[in-house]
């Protein structure tokens, strides 16, 4: 028998056919022939009510799943609703006039680890940093309205990168929301305009349009409308917002997916901002898709399913082959679910895996992003998970953590499995971090004069005429040492290389390094850290007015205590070569890293200046008779103004009833680490009171851009007194 391969759509189409048709059958017979056990039957009895967003819990991020509730705008009446808003701002504008780099987020249905709005407790959850190889975000589900999580809309903007949700209709129930969508011009207007809204207020920056259904042609001009009025809605509330199109649903009403720009969808491409391409196309068509699309080419996207389904090059680590072809034809790329090194368990460890896949990503792209492109420039290089939470040295939580929004600006860490590298970099979350749960980690051995240099940032700073101050922690053995090494050009462009050397010998550094740097800087000022033995702040200025930083490298070397010595011993200035160059042990951890000038210290405002109030109090009592406590903290500036910070760490300080027996006195007070909020409130879920306790303070730690933070005793504060529970 001879068997037809069947193009990718078409199969497609025919199993969407066949699963509609299955589906009712499928329920009957599970109805018919599989009662519900006793024990399902008294689960089913006792199960909790269904989910009620307008009643307090534990913030999450949810997907909208009807079109009744963006129509009613009952989301914004939603107690999660004020949690789900953004923090970071995106500072880039329009999209940059090159191939694009677009990532489509697609893990196991979404809302996953990512929906606690205030954090998990999976350290091992699943997360990206590679954002400087990117471009556009978009968070991926196959609910109706997928509301991307502020987590990956506030680590996304902080380094440049645009987010977009997804509105997608599929299958018959798809169906029946496209007739009420498009039924009229009003409707789908209306229905533009909400989505409109719910993007502006939560803070990302457009939607992917998904129409994977058939439609009778009589809808189609309905929904061009829908299309067209949704871009021109969101570019005149939010410039620089993008809403980009599907390949799916042909101008005849058809599901029929192209896998190339041609005239069945390019009426949807010229009314939006884009095209995503599905995945099985074939070697010439991102060619065909560029010229179709004219001066707009860079407006393609075409798609490439990591998990390998059809795709061109077959995805998973060959995902770099359709990126090649993509890159030499000039259009842009649309990779589609990237969590399949997750998802998948690719060995040895995520962490690794994951560096190793995206390695392959920048050799064949190259790097989108640039950062620092603004001072203040602070990074803890959290990658958003931990065993462990720090703040300034001291570890103030040992409990497992996930939250992506506490990622730091990511360094970019070059990947390399060649175990012949003097020294293994690493990105560690198990390490003691000076700040968050991570830090950068330098282990290995070093000979004689070597150094080992490595990149952490490329940046695009112009500097004035004022110093820029570098700041950075460090914890090491005796001897290990860690400079910065910056790259700048000028506009004559010009070239100079600068070390900011770590504390030590000012004649044996510059002896070692002089003839390697154009400039060689001794720290000022190095601060041991009494709270926290081992840790040290260095301190180091430069000024290069006119200059662009570029680069900033890490360098990696000894202080030699042991060539000082035999040195000194020998009576001799020539010591056996040999003996001179025997390999050291290396180990060093960096805990972050500050830039800014002068001028940018604004300071702390007094916690007189803000109001702090408890919405939602409720006291309950455990079988044990324990009081638990749930409540929403929420802060303000009293003057109404805006605060420029990103984030508060949120304690809890537990006071005691006066001693008995010796009135007057009060018992120690407790102070708890709660958690961080990017919001201006936060949400405390059956907190546990201690017998005894009198009342509760609750501390909002403001914390800055350059990553200081507020004394906890001037911080802003909520004191809550303990009520009898009946």
């Amino acid at each position: 028998m001879q068997f037809i391969q069947l193009p990718a759509s078409l199969k497609r189409q025919i199993l969407i056919s066949f699963k509609n048709l299955l589906k009712p059958i499928h329920n009957a017979f599970k109805n018919l022939f599989i009662p519900m056990s006793q024990e399902q039957l008294q689960a089913s009895s006792s199960s909790p009510p269904p989910f009620d967003p307008s009643q307090p819990s534990t913030p999450i991020s949810y997907p909208l799943k009807t079109l009744k509730e963006p129509e009613s705008r009952s989301y914004f009446s939603s107690f999660h609703y004020p949690f789900n808003v953004a923090s970071v701002p995106i500072q880039s504008g329009s999209l940059p006039s090159r191939p694009r780099m677009l990532v489509c987020h697609d893990m196991a249905g979404g809302y996953l680890d990512d929906k606690w709005v205030q954090g998990g407790t999976n350290e091992g959850a699943y997360a990206i940093w590679h954002w400087y190889l990117m471009d556009v975000f978009v968070y991926f589900s196959h609910s109706l309205v997928t509301l991307p999580p502020p987590c990956w809309t506030n680590a996304a903007h902080k380094h440049g990168v645009k987010v977009l949700g997804t509105f997608i209709t599929e299958w018959d129930e798809g169906r029946a929301i496209c007739n009420a969508l498009l039924s009229t011009k009003e409707s789908a207007q209306m229905y533009a305009e909400r989505l409109t809204e719910l993007a502006v207020a939560l803070g990302f920056d457009g939607w992917l349009i998904n129409m994977e259904v058939a439609l009778d042609k009589g809808q189609i001009p309905n929904l061009k409308e829908f299309v067209s009025h949704i871009t021109q809605t969101m570019h005149s509330s939010m410039p620089g917002s993008l809403v980009i199109w599907y390949d799916s649903v042909t101008i005849d009403g058809s599901l029929a997916w192209q896998d190339q720009l041609n005239d069945k969808n390019k009426p949807f491409f010229d009314i939006c901002d884009g095209i995503f391409i599905n995945y099985t196309w074939a070697e010439s068509y991102p060619k065909i898709s560029a010229d179709a699309a004219g001066d707009r080419k860079f407006d393609v996207y075409m798609g490439i399913d990591v998990f390998g389904r059809n795709t061109y090059g077959g995805g998973q680590w060959n995902t770099n082959v359709a990126l090649d072809l993509l890159k030499k034809e000039e259009v842009s790329a649309a990779i589609f679910a990237p969590g399949w090194v997750y998802e998948t368990k690719q060995p040895p460890d995520f962490q690794t895996a994951q560096n190793r896949w995206w390695s392959l990503i920048e050799k064949s792209w190259g790097i989108q992003q640039k950062y620092p492109r603004v001072l203040p420039f602070y990074s803890n290089f959290d990658q958003g998970h931990g065993y462990h939470f720090a703040i300034d040295a001291v570890q103030v939580s040992d409990t497992p953590w996930c939250n992506i929004s506490c990622q730091s600006f990511q360094p970019f860490l070059e990947f390399s499995e060649d175990a012949t590298n003097t020294i293994q970099v690493t990105v560690n979350s198990k390490e003691a971090s000076y700040s968050g749960g991570g830090n950068i980690t330098f282990k290995g051995t070093l000979q004689g004069n070597d150094y080992f240099r490595t990149r952490l940032f490329l940046g695009e700073i112009l500097l004035g005429n004022l110093p820029v101050h570098f700041t950075y922690s460090l914890k090491s053995d005796s001897s290990s040492l860690v400079g910065l090494s910056l790259e700048f050009s000028s506009t004559l462009n010009e070239r100079m290389s600068v070390l900011l050397a770590a504390q030590g010998s000012t004649l044996l550094t510059m002896n070692q390094f002089s003839s390697k740097f154009s400039k060689v800087i001794m720290p000022h000022r190095v601060v041991e850290i009494e709270a926290a033995p081992g840790w040290v702040i260095q301190e180091s200025s430069i000024a290069m007015n006119g200059y662009i930083l570029t680069e900033i490298h890490a360098v990696c070397y000894k202080s030699k205590p042991d060539f000082i010595d035999l040195k000194s011993n020998s009576g001799s200035d020539h010591l056996d070569n040999d003996l001179a160059r025997s390999p050291s042990n290396y180990y060093a951890v960096l805990g972050h890293l500050t830039v800014k000038t002068s001028d940018q210290n604004p300071g702390f405002l007094p916690s007189s200046s803000w109001l702090v109030e408890g919405q939602h109090i409720k006291w309950a009592s455990d079988l044990q008779g324990a009081k638990t406590l749930s409540a929403k903290i929420i802060w303000k500036l009293k003057d109404g103004n805006y605060s420029m910070s990103q984030n508060y760490n949120v304690y809890i300080e537990k006071i005691a009833n006066e001693e008995v027996g010796n009135p007057g006195t009060m018992l120690k007070r407790e102070q708890e680490y709660l958690g961080v909020a990017q919001v201006e409130a936060f949400y405390v879920s059956d907190f546990v009171v201690p017998s005894g306790t009198s009342s509760l303070k609750f501390i909002i730690q403001v914390c800055g851009t350059d990553g200081a933070i507020q004394k906890l005793d001037d911080s802003p504060y909520f004191q809550l007194d303990i009520e009898e529970v009946v």
